[in-house]
């Protein structure tokens, strides 16, 4: 009996973070590896991945990574992915360069190289499961859908797309290829319903070019600085056109930015009016350009322009400071977790005198399905199940009652959760055996070393700071040898708080002498954690805040110097932490590499 079950990893009841696996049999395939970008509480976190757990366990099962588009929502989590499970990736001519960018600036991925290019004519045969794909429209080129052949029918993922039928060739979505894939039997159709909120359809984006242009018309004398999405092709595309209308340059600003347009110029999704040499100036001379005759293509690291401008406002950026000559002008909408930095970075660019600029809502255009396009895909494709994804709750819901009035019947509606597992049972998917999975916290090379006790520590040291005591002690002699060195950062100013200082001296004076005299069985853990009770409940009583109390207890005798038991446990946690990577290394070399699984690919060019 063949098996076939359906797991969201990530992108249900969130924003991003895209990755879903169908298992066949022995098999999985997995749709996507995207990220998403922090919330507001997840402080100092750089980026959200899937929990791989379950897909590093059964990592010898994957097929492989079929992606949809370049944007970072599906493509992003690849980096981290791949350092922890060997998988071939799947994807269209710029969504795989694209994901090379991004695999390539993990050391440990240098010499990955297991990239397939697919378009929308291939077809792939892994025996009993065919995987094939068709164009759509999105804010990229190259966006695809999924189309995964079983015996029991076709599953259909969407990735991102909507209908517009102006779209340029790069961006079209092939209906006639849909109509042929609704033909056959679609079991189920996995689609996204981010857009699916509102009752209007998306502005389509030859009305965006005539906005961008006339905003360029409108301010002839300022230097223009464009905040915009590093993988949004199309926009950047319209910048360009705008640029080149108004005879102005265009200055790309960032390593992120660069290596996208140069990759699409090469790969020729980028469309250039005149000749490159003619158009793009290095930042480095940007100051030698007249205002009137720049344009600053601003796109921030990791896709988010916002935090970036920010910089560029206070003077921290070496080649552009913003001032009363500029219009900036914010040509992406923001993530939810950005919308109160955008709000902050309008405030300060007004105070330096720019002009800033945002494009109206009524004009602003989605990449996502509206309501009427989730709809239309659902008549054309006729499927038997439906999984809204990519969104909040909210928007799944909306999209269920969208799919509703296209006659889907309300129990053939999967509303999922991360970790539901959805199994075909002869003749319907029933919820069985679903598993937790929960999300990996990325913060700078490290991957999951971030939980929710270290974001909680710097949710304390970012609201109410640190308090730090440092006592020296003689333990043969049971006493304090010096009076306590207090250090506040981030709490209390010290020389306007002398008295509190003072008492809390003396308050860790008669802790750490009462803890001497009174305990036999001397336990360095219990003598600081008693430290830091006494002076975290003082410190509250007298202030109503809780800063993060760190006591330092060092220790003296005749015989050796000051010894700090603050690091030893960490210490002795380093040296263990250390040996079971070199354990880990030396059995990972010996592990012979998974041979790649033998696949048919038929494809025309």
């Amino acid at each position: 009996m063949t098996d076939l079950s359906i797991i969201p990893f990530g992108g249900v009841r969130e924003n991003g973070k895209n990755m879903y696996a169908i298992t066949v049999n022995d098999e999985i395939f997995i749709f996507d590896a995207g990220l998403k970008y922090p919330e507001t509480d997840q402080l100092g976190v750089d980026v959200v991945v899937p929990d791989f757990d379950y897909l590093i366990k059964n990592n010898d099962k994957i097929a492989g990574v079929f992606l949809t588009h370049g944007h970072a929502d599906a493509i992003g989590a690849l980096p981290y992915f791949l350092q922890q499970v060997q998988a071939p990736i799947f994807g269209s001519e710029l969504t795989i360069e694209l994901a090379k960018l991004a695999i390539k600036e993990q050391e440990a991925l240098k010499d990955y190289d297991d990239y397939h290019v697919v378009n929308a004519k291939t077809e792939i045969d892994f025996g009993t499961v065919t995987v094939s794909f068709f164009n759509t429209t999105h804010s990229i080129p190259d966006s695809m859908g999924i189309v995964l052949g079983t015996p029991f029918g076709q599953i259909v993922y969407t990735g991102d797309f909507k209908f517009d039928q102006t779209a340029e060739k790069n961006y079209r979505t092939d209906i006639a290829r849909l109509v042929e894939i609704g033909q056959g039997k679609v079991l189920a159709l996995l689609a996204d319903a981010a857009g699916t909120e509102g009752d209007t359809d998306s502005v389509n984006e030859s009305k965006i070019s005539d906005y961008i242009l006339e905003t360029f018309r409108d301010n002839k004398k300022k230097r223009i600085i464009i905040a915009a999405v590093a993988s949004n092709i199309q926009r950047i595309q319209q910048v360009i056109d705008a640029t080149v209308a108004t005879k102005r340059k265009l200055v790309l600003s960032g390593n992120d930015i660069e290596n996208v347009v140069r990759t699409a110029i090469r790969l020729r999704k980028l469309y250039l009016p005149v000749p490159e040499s003619k158009l793009l100036v290095n930042l480095k001379n940007a100051k030698n350009l007249a205002a009137s005759e720049t344009v600053i293509l601003e796109t921030g690291r990791m896709g988010e322009p916002i935090k970036h401008l920010n910089r560029m406002a206070n003077g921290e950026d070496p080649y552009v400071r913003i001032g009363e000559d500029d219009l900036v002008f914010i040509t992406t909408t923001p993530s939810t977790a950005m919308e109160s930095v955008v709000a902050k970075t309008r405030d300060m660019l007004f105070k330096q005198g720019a002009n800033v600029k945002q494009i109206s809502s009524d004009l602003r255009s989605s990449g996502h399905a509206s309501r009427n396009d989730l709809q239309m895909m659902i008549n054309v494709l006729k499927p038997d199940y439906f999984m809204p994804i990519q969104g909040e709750y909210r928007v799944m819901s909306s999209a269920k009652s969208a799919a509703e009035e296209v006659n889907i019947a309300t129990d053939h509606i999967m509303m999922a959760m991360k970790g539901d597992q959805f199994k075909w049972l002869d003749d319907h998917f029933e919820l069985q055996d679903s598993f937790t999975i929960g999300e990996t916290l990325i913060d700078g090379a490290g991957i999951g070393d971030i939980g929710n006790v270290v974001l909680r520590d710097r949710r304390i040291l970012s609201e109410d700071g640190i308090f730090v005591s440092v006592v020296t002690i003689d333990r043969k002699k049971r006493q304090v040898v010096s009076k306590p060195k207090l250090t506040s950062r981030g709490f209390v100013y010290v020389k306007a708080n002398r008295d509190l200082m003072k008492e809390a001296s003396e308050i860790t004076v008669k802790q750490i002498e009462n803890y001497l005299n009174t305990t036999k069985n001397f336990d360095w853990n219990e003598l600081k954690n008693g430290v830091r009770e006494v002076l975290s409940r003082y410190l509250f009583d007298q202030t109503r805040r809780r800063p993060m109390v760190m006591p330092v207890v060092m220790e003296v005798n005749q015989n050796r110097r000051p010894t700090s038991h603050k690091s030893n446990n960490a210490n002795n946690k380093t040296k263990t932490r250390q040996a079971q990577n070199v354990k880990l290394n030396k059995e990972k070399n010996n592990t012979p590499k998974k041979k790649a699984k033998k696949v048919v690919v038929k494809a025309e060019k």
